[in-house]
């Protein structure tokens, strides 16, 4: 229910909207140094850090721990700044009952919550053992059999599928042969839905798109992009290299250019021509829907977006290409390629069935051996 602390308000807007005694304290300190507008613009910056999506996921996590301070009667004060043992009992709580990856999400939100109103986040030792005690109580139900990323063999199918006169499905080959090759994120090639296009970090129909040639003849194309997860507004340079495969990337997205030449320039990069002579830009529901369509056609299972950029790199890797470039192609810091990685050596059994071999894996743990080795990791 609601309270003076916790007004009725929509979930992207409790991390600012809800407070506590010590929130009241902070602020009227603040308020004391920099005028109220000033105030006011800071914290909707800092909240802007992160996306709407993140601070709906983030809400759950604060409506959760408002829930169990209720229940337990825990007084408004010792709810920010939350003691250690509050935060790891209200985990424990929880613990066998959500999936780990909820309970992260669920104390990352409670410590921006902290941050944003300058409160001290006390997680320690405590804290720490009852997440990993709770990641080992996950019910089965919250646990996804893990299956194979997206192989060159699921290039192929979906190539066969296709019918690539058709600017949909040119649009569609084009993507998947992108994030396939290149390892990105879905959401940097396409928009959530039709209406949601943003040009901040949407890629459009006139970013900076080239094709070269190399002195070997080697072609490649280079896209810049607004925005990435962990670059924000830098952006980056997806770099597209022609291969001597069927899935080649280079010729997947000169074909959706041809196929869709009257797109305009303000329109996202991926929009394609329609039958009655406008366009509409292609949206990941879509994109994938057609994608697993071809494919459970075809006999394969049907695959989540992110298993392109995994089954991309994991591709790259058997292929004998350096960890370091590997890291390049998908924009990860040496770190956070590492823990990229652990999720490599995962699928690794399940990949190997259809696209390598155990003296293949052998030479990629070498090589990555040696890249931890290389960074001190």
């Amino acid at each position: 229910s609601a309270t003076i602390y916790r007004p009725h308000v929509v979930a992207g807007e409790r991390l600012l909207k809800w407070t506590s005694p010590h929130t009241q304290i902070f602020r009227e300190n603040m308020s004391k140094a920099l005028p109220e507008s000033h105030l006011t613009r800071l914290f909707e910056v800092m909240a802007f850090s992160l996306d709407q999506s993140t601070r709906d996921g983030y809400a759950s996590g604060l409506l959760r721990f408002t829930q169990y301070c209720d229940n337990i009667n825990i007084p408004e004060v010792d709810r920010m700044p939350a003691s250690e043992p509050l935060l790891a009992s209200f985990i424990a709580f929880h613990a066998g009952k959500v999936a780990s990856s909820t309970i992260d999400n669920w104390l990352a939100g409670l410590h921006f919550w902290h941050t944003i109103n300058g409160a001290q986040w006390n997680g320690g030792d405590i804290l720490s053992r009852a997440k990993k005690g709770a990641q080992k109580l996950v019910p089965i139900s919250s646990k996804r059999a893990k299956r194979p990323p997206v192989t060159i063999e699921h290039l192929y199918a979906l190539r066969n599928g296709l019918d690539l006169s058709n600017a949909f499905d040119a649009a569609v080959w084009s993507i998947a042969c992108i994030a396939f090759w290149c390892c990105c994120r879905l959401g940097e090639l396409v928009i959530p839905s039709t209406n949601l296009f943003d040009p901040i970090k949407h890629v459009a129909r006139s970013t900076s798109l080239a094709f070269h040639t190399l002195p070997n003849s080697t072609e490649y194309g280079t896209c810049q992009i607004p925005w990435t997860k962990t670059t924000l507004r830098e952006g980056a340079t997806i770099s597209i290299t022609a291969r001597d495969d069927p899935s080649c990337p280079i010729k997947a997205l000169k074909h959706h250019l041809s196929c869709s030449k009257s797109i305009p320039s303000h329109a996202p990069l991926f929009s394609f021509e329609t039958a009655d002579g406008g366009w509409s830009p292609m949206t990941k529901g879509w994109f994938m829907a057609r994608c697993n369509e071809v494919w459970v056609a075809s006999g394969l299972p049907d695959m989540p977006g992110h298993g392109f950029r995994i089954g991309g790199a994991t591709h790259l890797l058997l292929m004998g290409v350096a960890p370091d470039l590997v890291a390049a192609q998908g924009h990860w810091k040496s770190r956070a390629f590492m823990d990229y990685w652990r999720k490599i050596e995962s699928i690794l059994p399940l990949f190997m069935s259809s696209t390598g071999s155990a003296s293949r894996v052998s030479i990629i743990e070498g090589s990555m051996s040696a890249y931890r080795k290389k960074w001190k990791l």
